[in-house]
């Protein structure tokens, strides 16, 4: 099995030992894709196999690319593991970036969550392969994820905290977040085989309910 901490030292014997082996030059493909492409078929082996039991070799066989290539745009598996929990960090963000400065109503905050839960809905294997990993998330502390992370959080503390929004909106705000996190995010195993259409249909409700009493 390949061990996470892989570097590209070892691509470079690799490539010096075999002239067969090839590193992607940035202007044959779309860089963009293909590492996309590596993160969902990671996500999907993740998922599966588990973190550990999952080697950067089996990733690069499911997409027909030799393991160099994955150098090229991955320096560890590790990164990869990285890169997939940072998908979480782009939830919310458009929505959060549209409350501006001002006070934040019922209304809109409605607004945001909907949007949240559609881009959740969406990535509910992300969820998925949290739960099943987690000893290897826990061990991932690197400042540039830290530091996102508590501007999302600060973000949402900012909008919650507001004394010009009343405490009773305030509260509200709070807990129907809590729905869509608990719903989804803490209990993606358990829904796991309930269709994105009825799970979201259901999470509105809720939210709704706890919105607007």
């Amino acid at each position: 099995m390949d061990n996470p901490t892989d570097t590209l030292d070892e691509l470079e014997a690799t490539v010096h030992l075999d002239p067969a082996v090839t590193v992607p030059d940035p202007g044959d493909a779309p860089t963009k894709d293909t590492r996309e492409r590596i993160l969902d078929v990671a996500l999907d082996l993740f998922i599966e196999q588990g973190f550990d039991g999952t080697s950067l070799r089996q990733i690069a066989e499911r997409l027909g690319v030799t393991k160099a290539a994955l150098y090229y745009h991955f320096e560890s598996k590790d990164d990869i593991l990285l890169a997939l929990h940072m998908r979480l960090h782009e939830f919310g963000k458009d929505a959060l970036a549209k409350m501006g400065e001002g006070p934040v109503t019922l209304a809109q905050w409605g607004e945001l969550l909907d949007q949240l839960l559609d881009q959740m809905l969406g990535q509910r294997k992300i969820f998925l392969m949290h739960e099943r990993n987690q000893a290897a998330l826990e061990k991932l502390h690197r400042h540039e994820h830290d530091a996102e992370h508590e501007d999302i959080q600060n973000q949402f503390r900012r909008l919650l905290s507001d004394q010009r929004v009343p405490l009773r909106d305030r509260v509200r705000m709070a807990a129907s977040f809590g729905v869509v996190f608990s719903g989804l995010f803490l209990s993606g195993e358990a829904f796991a085989s309930t269709p994105e259409s009825v799970i979201g249909d259901m999470l509105r409700d809720v939210v709704a309910d706890v919105v607007h009493g």
